[in-house]
């Protein structure tokens, strides 16, 4: 899938993957973020065969030009889970609106692990 927009330069097209590799960028920008992971085993599997370390523990899902994302990340250990998982969901958000000038509508933050 992928989300559609128009302004006076055209239509725009951007595809689910694309807000995934930004998505990355962004989450691991935020402090207190270690890493993104699949999240299933299986998915861990078939990842070691194709180059998406980008797009690594997202999830888009987009229904009528709105933005779901799904993180699954691993945090620093001794930082607070709370602030560091609500940072990353503004962070996200904020960045993805500026990028694809859609309303993003929901960003999970699933912790997976703490890493030191």
């Amino acid at each position: 899938m992928s989300v559609k927009t128009s302004n006076s330069y055209g239509n725009i097209t951007i595809s689910n993957e694309a807000i995934a590799v930004v998505t990355g960028y962004i989450a691991r920008d935020c402090y207190g973020v270690v890493d993104l992971v699949n999240q299933k085993l299986t998915d861990s599997f078939s990842g070691l065969f194709r180059k998406e370390p980008l797009s690594k523990g997202i999830k888009i899902i987009t229904v009528n030009n709105r933005i779901y994302v799904d993180l699954y990340v691993v945090l620093k250990y001794g930082v607070s889970i709370g602030a560091v998982a609500d940072s990353l969901k503004k962070s996200v958000k904020y960045g993805l609106e500026q990028f694809t000038g859609m309303i993003i509508d929901s960003v999970n933050v699933n912790v997976v692990g703490v890493r030191v």
